[in-house]
């Protein structure tokens, strides 16, 4: 830490995204990635991370003595050792500075949200439309010139609740500019998360996904309230008119807007209504693990089954007395 300040330098923040880099030929850590950038953090700085957390951890400082970032940054830096069952002792065995480097490249987390926006790009006309009836004025697919505020339909999804898109003042000053609001996560982030997550065909019919799904690629049975910001913020910036998700953006500003949501979401204040919300998305998500094991059909085999078990148990208990 001393260094830092002395050579006039601040240590990185690693939930802040940092400079593009040079794609590799191949990383062994893409898999992984895709699936961080996701459910754990689509923002973070992968480098800045492991150098923080792992000089934490030789430094041993208590997390009680941590910043609320600091103790964020632990968080999230556990959650990817979880992940990356190999990455510990990859980081924690003498790893050279090019090692370090290939570890800290986490280069799937970018693909996987460049993937994800240009699916959602034109996908998402086609919830936000009425079906057999086309757009006045037209929306184009792959061209985002004309959405946002510049149209009457995005415009009105992107305005906030507590303003009057109906209001001509309020129109002209999020058109302008001169207003401007935090967004939305838009009532079809449902529909996008089960688009990215388990898979596009599963939007209109759970039974028509022909391959499997981002979530049982990676054994994932549960929401994460990371993935519900990740979301939110993919929906969002579809229905804007920006063509680039980039740090800089300060139109969507995507960045402040997912770490807003994601501050609210592990915000131990709002614990009760959170798990409230999880619940709910699981309960639409993942509605076989949702609500735990579930009592067999009747007349199955598995309710034969355990019937047959029930009885041998009550046989061997009434022997014994």
């Amino acid at each position: 830490m001393s260094d830092n300040i002395e050579s006039g330098t601040r240590r990185p923040s690693a939930l802040e995204q940092g400079p593009r880099k040079k794609p590799r030929t191949s990383d062994p850590l893409v898999h992984h990635g895709r699936h961080f950038g996701r459910t754990i953090h689509a923002m973070c700085n992968v480098s800045a991370l492991i150098v923080n957390c792992v000089l934490r951890l030789d430094e041993r400082e208590p997390m009680e003595l941590l910043s609320a970032e600091e103790r964020r940054e632990q968080r999230v830096f556990a959650q990817l050792l979880n992940l990356v069952p190999f990455l510990e002792q990859r980081l924690m065995t003498d790893c050279d500075e090019e090692e370090m480097s290939r570890v800290a490249d986490f280069r799937g987390a970018s693909s996987a949200r460049s993937d994800d926006t240009k699916s959602l790009k034109g996908h998402i006309l086609d919830w936000i439309g009425t079906p057999g009836e086309a757009f006045v004025p037209p929306i184009a697919r792959n061209i985002k010139t004309n959405r946002g505020y510049h149209h009457e339909v995005t415009g009105s999804l992107l305005c906030p609740a507590g303003l009057n898109w109906a209001d001509s003042n309020v129109k002209a000053q999020l058109r302008s500019g001169e207003m401007t609001v935090p967004g939305t996560s838009g009532r079809f982030s449902l529909t996008a998360y089960k688009h990215i997550f388990t898979s596009p065909s599963s939007v209109d019919d759970e039974t028509k996904a022909t391959r499997a799904g981002n979530a049982r690629i990676h054994g994932m049975t549960k929401v994460t309230a990371a993935s519900i910001a990740y979301i939110a913020t993919q929906v969002r910036f579809a229905l804007s008119s920006s063509s680039v998700f980039s740090r800089t953006d300060t139109v969507t500003d995507s960045e402040r807007f997912y770490n807003s949501v994601l501050e609210f979401l592990d915000d131990i204040n709002e614990k009760e209504d959170v798990d409230a919300l999880l619940a709910w998305w699981n309960r639409h998500i993942f509605p076989g693990s949702a609500t735990g094991a579930r009592a067999p059909a009747k007349n199955s085999a598995l309710a034969k089954l355990l019937e047959r078990r029930k009885q041998k148990n009550n046989t061997a208990a009434a022997v014994s007395t």
